[in-house]
């Protein structure tokens, strides 16, 4: 076990290091699966796994997994692999998970009151806070254990909460005006729905732009193509 701490010692400088250097995206977009298989090992009681056993299970090639991992300092041991609870808690760390980040949801129509509906937000560490939205039959009233505000209130409740992300479920004609008012409030992360691609206002603000149709069209891609086959 002594041996296996001084293992995860050196790691922690090398994980220190490694993110002061730029990390692809591709192996950025690859972590929160990483995360979410992890976390099904722990609950399944796994304690350790190796490259080649977690291959087979994700239907990545052991080398990827190493070469990912490896950005961040490694994790592994030869003849030892991961410790899953381990790798798990240095993968939830780098995905931001114990932050404490707070959300707002700006829309409450359908999207906006089914995101409102997940667990996914408190899974992944994020804490929703509220929403809002501009239809007076709504506002005042709670979705999902969420007070329903009006828009107008938005810039004054996120600089008063510490609000970090924008979860945008409004149409795309407002979803400019909202991301203004979420910068102004201090909000550095937008999560987009507004089928429109929004572009970072300023260089400390992140925005992740999500197409539920691109993925439809995908698979759609995918069954024709297979037919085709």
């Amino acid at each position: 076990m002594e041996r296996i701490d001084k293992v995860h010692g050196t790691f922690e400088k090398r994980i220190t290091d490694a993110q002061k250097t730029t990390v692809s995206a591709a192996v950025i977009r690859r972590l929160p699966r990483y995360h979410r298989y992890l976390g099904d090992l722990l609950r399944e009681g796994t304690l350790r796994i190796s490259s080649a056993a977690l291959s087979k299970l994700m239907n990545v090639t052991a080398s990827q997994i190493r070469q990912d991992l490896n950005c961040f300092g490694g994790f592994g041991q030869q003849g030892y692999g991961y410790n899953v609870k381990y790798l798990y808690g240095k993968i939830s760390e780098l995905l931001g998970v114990n932050e404490g980040f707070r959300a707002v949801i700006v829309g409450a129509g359908n999207l906006g009151k089914a995101l409102a509906a997940t667990h996914m937000f408190e899974r992944r560490g994020v804490e929703r806070i509220a929403m809002f939205d501009v239809d007076e039959s709504v506002v005042g009233t709670r979705i999902c254990d969420l007070d329903v505000y009006h828009v107008d209130e938005l810039r004054d409740f996120c600089q008063k909460n510490g609000v970090s992300i924008g979860v945008l479920t409004v149409p795309k004609e407002a979803a400019e005006e909202v991301v203004a008012t979420l910068v102004e409030a201090g909000v550095k992360g937008i999560w987009n729905f507004a089928n429109m691609e929004l572009k970072p206002p300023s260089p400390d603000v992140i925005v992740e732009n999500i197409h539920l149709g691109d993925s439809l069209m995908k698979l759609c891609y995918e069954l024709k193509t297979s037919a085709e086959g």
